[in-house]
């Protein structure tokens, strides 16, 4: 599939070049799975096979000990996941998450950066395919990593 015939990437590209336009379409990819809203995610980069979303630590999304609950932070990678998916799956196929894989590397004590990656060619050599997710502090700290895996197969006819 070329970039030009996904309809996601060219809505990013296109309310992106808008001044607030990552905000404007952060907004409207979080309507479509209204949890993705309670992290307030920003995409900030999304392009085929590669997704990174950000996300402010405010209280709504801490602990008990003041740090980014783990909980968010996996909605966080799971939204730029699913972003990612969609701006990278050919149209012909389609996805679901069957499962996530992680570890706690580091304490969560900042604002977050997740993201989620795939090797190029990965579509096509499903029905099984692991994302690499991975959320990080602003000093670059790994405080989540793992795997989201995907079953991709190709669409029903009509």
């Amino acid at each position: 599939m070329s970039e030009s015939d996904n309809y996601l990437l060219r809505l990013y590209r296109k309310t992106t070049r808008l001044p607030g336009g990552k905000h404007l379409f952060s907004r409207v990819f979080a309507r479509q799975a209204p949890y993705f809203g309670t992290i307030r995610p920003l995409i900030h980069e999304l392009r085929p096979d590669f997704c990174e979303v950000r996300f402010s630590k405010r209280r709504a999304v801490e602990n008990h000990i003041g740090t980014v609950h783990v909980i968010a932070i996996c909605n966080a990678l799971e939204a730029a996941m699913g972003a990612m998916a969609e701006a990278s799956v050919p149209k012909h196929m389609r996805w679901i998450p069957k499962g996530m894989d992680v570890s706690y590397p580091a304490k969560a004590d900042t604002d977050i950066r997740a993201t989620a990656e795939v090797e190029p060619g990965a579509w096509e050599n499903g029905p099984a395919v692991p994302v690499t997710v991975k959320a990080l502090r602003d000093d670059d700290t790994v405080v989540v990593e793992g795997v989201i895996h995907l079953w991709v197969t190709e669409k029903p006819s009509s």
